[in-house]
């Protein structure tokens, strides 16, 4: 590896998958399939990615575990900061509402 060379960048894509780019040899892809990562066939080349619908959690901790394991190799990794493990949610995802109140119809009886 060279001090010029692109990171991996390890991030969450716009539909939530995680997904891992950039250039990288037989070691860097052992190291990311070991930590659950798949790669699928796409028109150029492969698309890296973690299994869907997991939660986020476990997509957090194989995400972070596959970062440390390549920087202890030594390649350059970018991970995305909402990939560490206990990241609260994004706040685009809401939390259910709840209501002091019953709803109408829905008396209590006396």
């Amino acid at each position: 590896m060279t001090p010029d060379t692109e990171p991996i960048r390890i991030t969450r894509g716009p539909g939530g998958e995680v997904e891992a780019e950039g250039r990288f040899d037989s070691l860097a892809a052992d190291i990311l399939r070991h930590s659950g990562f798949l790669f699928e066939p796409a028109l150029h080349g492969h698309w890296i990615r973690l299994p869907f619908d997991m939660g986020r959690d476990w997509e957090n901790q194989h995400a972070t575990w596959a970062a440390e394991m390549l920087t202890a190799a030594r390649y350059p990794v970018h991970l995305a900061p909402d990939l560490r493990p206990g990241v609260p949610k994004s706040p685009t995802s809401r939390t259910p509402a709840m209501t002091a109140q019953a709803p109408p119809g829905r008396r209590p009886r006396r």
